[in-house]
C-alpha cells in the first residue's frame, strides 16, 4: 500500500473533477498531479534522499495538500509542526528527527529566526508567499523544479512522524508507515466512512492524526477536499452554507462552539450528510443538540491515538439511534475497526473477562512503526505486538468499547493532549515553586483544562499570573495552566508518589463550588 495510490487511482477516473479548494480556489485533479510532481522535483533537486524529512509549518490549505503529497511523491517523509508551539518546541521536533526542509506559511515567518536558534540542521526554507531570512519563495522555487515521476515509496517504508506530547516533558515522534496510514484509513471507510460524492471541509488543523486522518480518507474515497486555514465557527458556518459541504470532522469542543454560535440558525446546513467526531469524549446532551441542528447528518466517532494511525474503534451512525441507545452504546467508543483487533488486559497483559476494567491494547497494521530513536519506549508500549494505550476501559460481550480512564497523566483540552509532566517541567523550573502537581480539572468550554497544584518555596508567595508569564516562553498556550491551587504539601502515598487522584477530587469540588 501506498498513499500517493489515491491521486494516480483519481487520475485514471475523474482527471478534471475538483479535488481541492481553499480561499485561493479550486483544483483539479490533474492540477493537483502536476504541482504535487513539480513539488517533489523541486525536494529531489534539493538534495532529497528516500526517507529524509520535510516540515511543514501552516494553516490548512491546498498547499498542505500539496506539501503532503509531493512529499510522498518525492519518497520524503512528513513532519508537519503543530502551529501552537513555542519556538523552542518547533526547533526541538525539527532538530530531533534531523528534517531538512521546512515549508512556511508566511503567517509564520516572523518565527523563523528563534526556530533557528533551536535547529541547526534545516537546510532549506520555503515560505508559500513574500518570504525572507534567508529563504526560497514557493512559486519561484517550483518554477524551477521539473516535475518526477513517483518514488513509490510503499508499505513498511516510513511515511510520517508525527510529534505528540511526551510524558518525560518532550514530544515523541510516532513513525507510522505507509501501510499503517493507508490501514487505517481502509478500516474506517470498511465501516462506512467515505464517499466519492462527499465534498469533505477540513478545519481541524492537519498536524494532527484526527484531521489527517479525515483527509487520508477522503483522498482515499475521491472526495472533493474543501479547506478553511483553521477552525473558526462562523468561518464553518459560512463554508458549510456556501460550498455545499456535506462532511466534515471536528472534534467535540469545536462542534459546541458551531451549534452554540448566535448566527447558527442563519445558515443553510441541510445539506450535511455525515458527521464525524473524536480525540474526546462527548457528553449526550451535546450530541442531542448537535444531532438536532444538523438533521440530515450520521454520526460517527472514532477513538484511537497518534500511534494507532489513529483509528483504533468505530461508533457508526447506526449506533446514535434510539435502540442503541437504550443499550448504553452511545456512551462507548464503538467495535474495533476492520483493520484492527482491541483487548482490555489486566497489569499482567492477560485479558480480562468481558465487563471488567482494564487497559485497552490493540494490534494490527494500523500499530507504529516505533518512536523516533526511543526503542525502549517503543519496546515499553508495544510489548507482546499490542499497543499499549494507557487507556481504561471495558468491554461489553458484543466487542463495545467504553473509555473509562486514562492510566497516563494526559489532559485533553478542546482536542489537545497535554502531559502533566511537560507543564510540571515548566512550572518547577520557576524559583518560587517547590513542588507541583498538574492535573485535569473539569471545563465546561473545554471539557478538561489544565489544573496546576502548588506548594511554593518557604518564604514566597508566587500568583498565577506570574507563573503563566513564566511558562509562556516555555510551553505552547494550550498547555498553560488555567487554574491554580496553593497548597503546603501535595498528598503523598505511603510510597511517597503525589495522590493526584486526591487533587482531581480536591479540583472537582472547587470546580462544583463555582
Amino acid at each position: 500500500m501506498y498513499l500517493t495510490q489515491s491521486l494516480h487511482r483519481m487520475m485514471q477516473r475523474a482527471a478534471d473533477a475538483p479535488a481541492a479548494r481553499d480561499r485561493h480556489g479550486m483544483m483539479t485533479w490533474i492540477a493537483l498531479r502536476d504541482r504535487v510532481a513539480r513539488f517533489a522535483g523541486a525536494l529531489r533537486a534539493g538534495g532529497l534522499q528516500p526517507g529524509d524529512r520535510v516540515a511543514m509549518l501552516a494553516p490548512n490549505g491546498s498547499d498542505f495538500l500539496v506539501y503532503l503529497l509531493g512529499t510522498w511523491w518525492a519518497g520524503g517523509v512528513i513532519n508537519p509542526v503543530n502551529l501552537r508551539w513555542t519556538p523552542q518546541e518547533i526547533g526541538y521536533s525539527l532538530d530531533n528527527c534531523q528534517t531538512r526542509f521546512l515549508i512556511v506559511d508566511p503567517l509564520f515567518a516572523p518565527m523563523l529566526p528563534a526556530i533557528r536558534t533551536h535547529c541547526e540542521g534545516i537546510e532549506t526554507v520555503v515560505v508559500t508567499g513574500d518570504c525572507g531570512d534567508g529563504a526560497i519563495a514557493l512559486e519561484a522555487w517550483l518554477a524551477r523544479a521539473d516535475p518526477v515521476e513517483d518514488a513509490m515509496r510503499r508499505g513498511e517504508d516510513l511515511a510520517a512522524i508525527l510529534y505528540t506530547g511526551g510524558t518525560t516533558g518532550f514530544p515523541k515522534g510516532v513513525m507510522l508507515s505507509h501501510n499503517n496510514l493507508v490501514a487505517s484509513a481502509l478500516g474506517s471507510m470498511a465501516s462506512g466512512e467515505g464517499h466519492a460524492s462527499a465534498r469533505y471541509l477540513h478545519s481541524a488543523p492537519l498536524f494532527h492524526i484526527g484531521a489527517l486522518s479525515g483527509l487520508l480518507i477522503a483522498l482515499h474515497s475521491g472526495s472533493c477536499n474543501l479547506f478553511l486555514p483553521a477552525f473558526e465557527p462562523l468561518a464553518m458556518l459560512e463554508a458549510i452554507a456556501s460550498w455545499d459541504v456535506t462532511e466534515f470532522f471536528l472534534v467535540p469542543t469545536m462542534l459546541r462552539m458551531m451549534v452554540q454560535h448566535p448566527r447558527f440558525a442563519d445558515f443553510d446546513v441541510n445539506g450535511v450528510q455525515r458527521i464525524r467526531y473524536g480525540a474526546s469524549s462527548i457528553d449526550e446532551a451535546l450530541l442531542d443538540r448537535a444531532m438536532a441542528a444538523f438533521p440530515n447528518a450520521q454520526f460517527c466517532q472514532a477513538y484511537g491515538m497518534t500511534e494507532l494511525s489513529p483509528v483504533a474503534t468505530v461508533l457508526g451512525h447506526e449506533d446514535h439511534g434510539p435502540a442503541a441507545r437504550a443499550k448504553g452504546r452511545l456512551r462507548s467508543a464503538g467495535r474495533a475497526s476492520a483493520t484492527c483487533e482491541v483487548r482490555i488486559v489486566d497489569g499482567e497483559d492477560r485479558e480480562v473477562p468481558r465487563g471488567d476494567v482494564g487497559e485497552i491494547v490493540a494490534r494490527g497494521p494500523i500499530v507504529m512503526m516505533g518512536y523516533w530513536n526511543m526503542p525502549e519506549a517503543t519496546a515499553e508500549a508495544t510489548r507482546g505486538g499490542w499497543m499499549h494505550t494507557g487507556d481504561l476501559g471495558r468491554m461489553d460481550a458484543e466487542g463495545y468499547v467504553t473509555v473509562i480512564d486514562r492510566l497516563k497523566d494526559m489532559i485533553i483540552t478542546g482536542g489537545e493532549n497535554v502531559y502533566s509532566a511537560e507543564v510540571e517541567n515548566a512550572l518547577s523550573s520557576h524559583p518560587d515553586v517547590a513542588q507541583v502537581a498538574v492535573i485535569a480539572a473539569p471545563d465546561e468550554t473545554w471539557g478538561e483544562r489544565v489544573h496546576a497544584v502548588i506548594v511554593p518555596r518557604a518564604g514566597t508567595s508566587p500568583t498565577p499570573e506570574a507563573l503563566t508569564a513564566h511558562c509562556r516562553n516555555l510551553i505552547a498556550g494550550f498547555k498553560l495552566p488555567r487554574s491554580f491551587d496553593f497548597l503546603d504539601a501535595l498528598p503523598l502515598s505511603a510510597a511517597g508518589k503525589v495522590q493526584k487522584n486526591v487533587l482531581r477530587e480536591r479540583a472537582r469540588a472547587l470546580a462544583a463550588d463555582g
